[in-house]
């Protein structure tokens, strides 16, 4: 017997800037070690300012996610956040959240949102990487550095994906451009799905695929700022934790909680904000699949093929 033709719904701006506002909700709410939290926040950077950016985030995304291309998408968020918080809180949230956006606005067809995005992503044309360079110099995330080609400082010359793929060795972010979003789809998808249908709550679920990316990869931010030793004893320490049954269990509580004291303690501090940041956009997806639904045809074998009637 066949199955009956996936039918994906279609979404509306609106939809899915409300789906990116909530995932950076989600994501910031989740007590996460290192980063900041409700109760947990640092100087300089507080629980606030990311609720306010994500309300920036979702109403930029919902007047310009289908009429802008992705750098300006990115550029006109960054500069709005900035204008109204004065720091950094979410500027790779928004560099991998803009191409998902603009994907899950394309007619689904036949295809997924993962190949659709691939599609986004090598329409990234040089002024792409125009807008996007000047929203990270605007941001101006920490520990970022020189490199002899395409830095970010000068005028690029490539397409934003190009200079991605230059990057990707060391960014997180620009590792997702590069590999058609791996991480998001591979790791941090998969562990809020697996988490959810254990019966885990959101925190709990968000926490899961957290620890699943820190073990799965170094994170980048981390050493860029604190050193490649900092962030393989991150992916030891989150490994660790995943086997001890992380926020599912007491004992992973417990080395939660004193993992969250020592990357406090470090000054700086130390803040696995890469990993964060593929979170948002696991989360994103998450709610998007949700959304956008895998309703079959109303037409079901055995049954009479009815047209419904007029109200």
């Amino acid at each position: 017997m066949r199955r009956a033709p996936v039918r994906r719904r279609t979404l509306t701006p609106a939809l899915v800037a409300a789906a990116a506002e909530t995932a950076c909700l989600l994501e910031a709410h989740a007590p996460k070690p290192g980063n900041v939290s409700p109760g947990r926040e640092r100087p300089g950077l507080t629980y606030r300012d990311f609720v306010v950016s994500a309300a920036i985030l979702g109403d930029a995304f919902r007047h310009g996610a289908r009429r802008f291309r992705v750098g300006r998408l990115v550029q006109e968020t960054i500069a709005r956040s900035h204008a109204q918080v004065g720091t950094n809180t979410h500027l790779g949230i928004v560099l991998l959240l803009a191409p998902l956006a603009k994907a899950a606005l394309l007619p689904p067809g036949d295809e997924g949102l993962r190949s659709r995005l691939r599609r986004v992503l090598e329409d990234l044309d040089v002024e792409d990487a125009r807008r996007a360079y000047t929203a990270i110099r605007l941001a101006r995330p920490g520990g970022m550095g020189r490199v002899p080609r395409q830095d970010v400082r000068r005028a690029p010359s490539v397409t934003l994906l190009e200079a991605m793929r230059l990057a990707a060795a060391r960014d997180a972010v620009a590792r997702e451009y590069a590999t058609g979003y791996e991480a998001t789809f591979t790791v941090g998808l998969p562990a809020i799905e697996a988490a959810r249908r254990r019966g885990a709550s959101l925190d709990q679920a968000i926490l899961l695929a957290f620890l699943a990316l820190l073990s799965a990869q170094p994170d980048t931010l981390v050493e860029r700022r604190h050193g490649r030793a900092a962030a393989l004893r991150l992916r030891r320490d989150a490994a660790g934790i995943l086997q001890a049954g992380g926020p599912l269990r007491p004992a992973g509580r417990r080395l939660l909680e004193r993992l969250d004291r020592r990357l406090r303690g470090r000054r700086p501090p130390v803040n696995p904000g890469a990993s964060a940041d593929v979170v948002a956009a696991s989360l994103f997806v998450w709610l998007l699949s949700g959304a956008e639904g895998a309703s079959t045809s109303p037409q079901r074998a055995g049954r009479s093929r009815r047209k419904p009637r007029s109200r």
